[in-house]
């Protein structure tokens, strides 16, 4: 949509001639901004209620900081997952607001988004050394406006810690299960809840897990009916999952 088309559209609403709704339905098609390297998508916040996010894995610094810094001028907040501190230093150069989670590996720019009565996310995780993709899960979700509670270090190996909890787990709309080795923790979980349940294998485990592959297949093989999984690591897709879910719940 060039800018004649915009203003016309904008006069049409000024005029009454368009519904406001209908103007943001015409808006959710507009083009995006093309900085030659990277074809960003300024108005998929309009499309799916997040705007777009920069997987920095595979680009340069300077690439993930000029991008992050067009976003931020248009659009809030913004994230950049699987980020390095090198990349960090990059993009708060441009962005002073800029905040790192370095656990979960995340640049954040801007605040999160408000919701609200929203309920909390619940994330387990199997391990202690699963938690960066834990925490990758949860700022993902806190970005979308969700509170998030953790339950840490309650794997199948000792079971008994997480049925101590079960009170939590029957509360929550939504849990997310992260676990690597053979990925077990998802399966129980779901046997025990009426909830959806977002697997996440982990690359966490020795040599024939298989970086992970073991625990995805796993996963993807649970006889629980209400698990669906998410690829190898990825923390951050689960939590947007889990954000979608509870959009639809508390509009409910």
């Amino acid at each position: 949509m060039n800018k004649d088309r915009l203003t016309s559209l904008l006069t049409d609403v000024q005029t009454g001639k368009i519904a406001i709704d209908e103007a943001l339905h015409r808006l959710r098609s507009l083009p995006y901004d093309d900085l030659k390297f990277a074809r960003l998508d300024l108005h998929r916040e309009l499309r799916t209620g997040f705007p777009e996010v920069i997987f920095c894995k595979g680009k340069t610094t300077e690439q993930v900081a000029r991008i992050a810094a067009h976003l931020a001028a248009k659009t809030s907040p913004v994230l950049a997952t699987k980020a390095g501190p090198e990349a960090y230093t990059a993009v708060r150069e441009v962005c002073p607001d800029a905040v790192y989670h370095e656990t979960a590996r995340i640049i954040m720019i801007g605040p999160p988004q408000k919701k609200k009565n929203t309920s909390p996310i619940l994330i387990l995780g199997a391990g202690t050394a699963d938690k960066p993709i834990i925490e990758e899960a949860a700022v993902t979700a806190e970005a979308m406006g969700h509170p998030v509670e953790h339950l840490i270090d309650v794997g199948v190996a000792g079971v008994h810690r997480l049925l101590d909890q079960r009170e939590k787990l029957y509360a929550a709309n939504v849990l997310i299960v992260v676990a690597g080795m053979e990925g077990a923790l998802a399966s129980v979980v779901g046997g025990l809840v009426d909830k959806p349940v977002i697997a996440v294998p982990t690359s966490v485990g020795y040599g024939a897990s298989f970086e992970g592959l073991a625990a995805l297949l796993a996963m993807l093989n649970s006889c629980a009916p209400g698990v669906t999984v998410v690829n190898i690591d990825n923390g951050f897709g689960a939590g947007y999952y889990a954000g979608m879910i509870n959009n639809l719940v508390n509009k409910s």
